[in-house]
């Protein structure tokens, strides 16, 4: 593994969690009405803490850019899914909650899974797959099921609507990275002509302000903890899916590894659940009144 690619997946997530918890605190105070809108992203621009967040996001996101330019999918995925352990550190300066047996559990199976899937794995990279039919149909799953979950998510909106929001989101964001890669890919062969030729950067644009939208409205009616660790865990799974799917990219299958790999996405997961149900994070309740004029729309 390269050392680059590692501090830049690391540097990614950390700019990410940071990002993401300024966002909630920002996110929480939104009009309800504005659920699911684009007009709520316009209304939080107006909000210093929340352009904060983002501007953190947007540094991520490039940082990440330049770690799937380095290295495989299957790799920076994992690196990225600890930002989780960075929206903790800076939600437990601000809550001043101790760890305790919960946060050091799920400390050391987010780190122990990343570090177990990528040594049983090996990622490496191949040859990416030149069949359209096959990319489409990983795309077109994963945009099918994000846009299912979604539209449940409009009906449940306080009960689960907000990690059906976050799923869907991390969903995008997993196809997002897999574009990103694959536009960071025909820049550097053909340079800009090649790359604003190709249909990858507009979809990286769309599933972007999609999936914000969809976290923001997340972020707006559920505290962080019912949504960060869904969108934490769907985003790495959907970008390893991508990468193996048909990217190119290569995981040792032999039977020990393999069993090495899914423990190691199954710790991910519930280290994951664990870190963001943690007392220290924002419990950000919703108002009563904000209640009734969301279950009104």
């Amino acid at each position: 593994m390269s050392v680059l690619v590692l501090i830049l997946a690391v540097s990614a997530a950390c700019c990410l969690g940071f990002g993401f918890v300024l966002q909630q605190n920002a996110a929480q105070r939104a009009p309800l009405s504005d659920f699911l809108s684009p007009r709520l992203l316009f209304d939080l621009m107006q909000v210093p803490r929340w352009l904060g967040g983002i501007a953190l996001m947007v540094a991520g996101m490039v940082l990440g850019a330049i770690a799937l330019s380095q290295g495989e999918i299957s790799l920076v995925e994992p690196l990225l899914a600890t930002n989780l352990l960075f929206a903790l550190a800076l939600s437990r300066r601000q809550t001043r909650q101790p760890l305790g047996r919960q946060g050091w559990t799920g400390l050391a199976l987010l780190a122990g899974g990343v570090t177990a899937f990528i040594v049983a794995g090996e990622p490496r990279g191949g040859t990416a797959v030149t069949d359209p039919f096959r990319h489409w149909l990983i795309i077109g799953a994963m945009l099918g099921l994000a846009l299912l979950l979604t539209t449940y998510a409009k009906r449940s909106r306080l009960s689960s609507g907000p990690v059906l929001l976050a799923l869907a989101a991390g969903l995008l964001y997993g196809v997002q990275d897999a574009l990103t890669r694959v536009s960071g890919q025909r820049f550097s062969e053909g340079g800009l002509t090649e790359l604003v030729t190709g249909w990858q950067p507009y979809g990286v644009l769309a599933l972007g302000v999609t999936g914000l939208v969809l976290v923001q409205s997340a972020f707006e009616t559920a505290p962080l903890r019912m949504s960060l660790p869904a969108l934490t865990a769907a985003q790495p799974l959907a970008g390893i899916l991508c990468g193996v799917g048909f990217l190119g990219d290569r995981l040792r299958t032999d039977t020990g590894a393999l069993a090495w790999e899914a423990s190691g996405l199954a710790a991910i997961v519930v280290g994951i659940v664990l870190l963001g149900l943690h007392p220290c994070m924002p419990s950000g309740t919703v108002k009563p009144q904000r209640v009734r004029d969301l279950q009104r729309h």
